[in-house]
């Protein structure tokens, strides 16, 4: 929060936080606008020194979120979580590096979308613009703080976060060192702000301070986004969890097959870009299964599989393996964990109409040989992202070239994917005349 504000704590009415967030707002939007108006090299030039700032302070910034990770462990925290809530020195300097990226590209604020001259000579265009005040909420995710304040002041905005309990004092650390470089370009803190020492009502504040926000992003577990997109007055962009799929086609390069599912379900398991569920075609899962199973296993991966997937995992005699049968919940679970749903099916067909029932529309993805089957794989799978012979990892802002992410958006309308500086701006439309009156 911003130096003013600061004394805000837990226990606050509504009615208070509902105020305070007005306040905040009304800070932000003054400087917003000065921001708005800024070179886009003079942006760059901030967001470089935010990088080497949070750089010569990452040992503070993981004092702070080493505090944060001893609170969560004690309270029982789940490792994919705490995966999360991880935000190390190394990681800090990942996260400072997507900071730069950043700022290496394109400004999308003054871009001309489309534009032309109508008959009675007055010239249109439709120009980016920032879309004001943006409120993000999350929960155990430090490096948020930093993608979405980098993304938000590259592209003209103000952002009010709510990060949440868990990460609380990683977050304020982080905002400190934002808020110091801030003041530094002769900008304010506001731009930056925090309602995390509000409690929870600052959530709710923000889901009800329409015309303070102008659009809200929650981001995080299913019942989070569940809670903001059922309650909010704010207009949401809704990003989604992830019960990502991985489908083996009978054409599939088998060898290349593992490695892709092994680092689909392993490579970070707390993320919403893991691989949930695999489903192989009948034709090849004799023969690939128990490979697959074996490498999942020595990862520490538990098997909730099909009735088949487990008659063919005990006729293999796998040893160590953890397998058994899956129920009905287990095919619509975002695990988050080492645990892999496994099911068999007859056909691409198959394939295809159990994943869009049971998929959240993030990222699913087709290994492989068939040209047709991969045109038929991409064109009718429902999810915003789709991989070809690749990992589900890959769904990401910055393996995507936008630097970081605000998230990653599963629904339809104005963004859908990683969203990064462009999904950060509205249009405006600007008419140009020389006294025209309409008839």
């Amino acid at each position: 929060m911003t130096a003013e504000n600061a004394g805000l704590v837990n226990g606050m009415s509504l009615a208070e936080a509902l105020d305070a967030v007005a306040r905040m707002s009304r800070a932000a939007r003054r400087y917003q606008s000065v921001l708005a108006r800024m070179h886009s090299e003079k942006k760059n030039e901030l967001l470089r020194a935010i990088a080497q700032a949070l750089v010569a302070q990452s040992e503070t910034i993981a004092s702070a979120n080493d505090r944060d990770m001893k609170a969560a462990q004690a309270e029982g925290m789940t490792p994919g979580l705490l995966d999360r809530l991880s935000f190390t020195p190394q990681r800090i300097q990942s996260t400072a590096q997507g900071v730069l990226d950043v700022a290496e590209l394109p400004d999308p604020v003054g871009e001309v979308v489309r534009g032309h001259t109508m008959p009675n000579g007055m010239r249109l265009t439709q120009t980016r613009v920032p879309m004001g005040v943006v409120g993000m909420i999350y929960e155990a995710r430090p490096n948020v703080t930093v993608d979405v304040a980098a993304l938000a002041l590259k592209s003209g905005n103000a952002v009010i976060l709510r990060g949440g309990h868990a990460a609380e004092h990683t977050n304020a650390a982080t905002i400190e060192v934002i808020g110091g470089v801030l003041k530094e370009f002769g900008l304010d803190s506001s731009l930056v702000q925090t309602v995390d020492p509000m409690g929870r009502v600052g959530a709710t504040a923000m889901m009800q301070a329409r015309g303070s926000i102008d659009v809200l992003v929650p981001r995080g577990g299913a019942g989070l986004i569940k809670t903001v997109v059922e309650n909010s007055k704010v207009p949401v962009i809704e990003t989604g969890s992830g019960n990502c799929h991985i489908y083996v086609d009978k054409t599939a390069d088998l060898d290349a097959a593992i490695p892709i599912i092994v680092n689909s379900k392993t490579q970070r398991v707390g993320v919403c870009n893991a691989a949930e569920k695999l489903l192989v075609h009948r034709d090849v899962a004799e023969e690939f299964l128990p490979c697959i199973f074996d490498a999942l296993q020595k990862k520490g991966v538990v098997i909730k599989a099909d009735q088949m997937a487990l008659d063919i995992a005990r006729n293999a005699e796998i040893n160590g393996l953890d397998i058994s049968l899956a129920d009905a919940e287990d095919w619509d679970t975002e695990y988050l964990a080492l645990k892999m749903g496994v099911k068999v099916v007859d056909s691409l067909d198959e394939a295809i109409d159990h994943i869009n029932e049971f998929s959240t529309g993030h990222t699913e993805a087709i290994l492989s040989q068939d040209y047709s089957a991969i045109e038929e794989f991409t064109s009718r799978i429902d999810s915003a992202v789709v991989m070809v012979n690749a990992s589900t990892r890959f769904t990401d802002g910055s393996m995507f070239g936008l630097g970081a992410e605000l998230g990653i958006s599963t629904q339809k309308l104005h963004a859908r994917g990683p969203m990064g500086l462009e999904e950060l701006t509205t249009t405006k439309w600007i008419a140009y005349g020389n006294g025209q009156v309409r008839a």
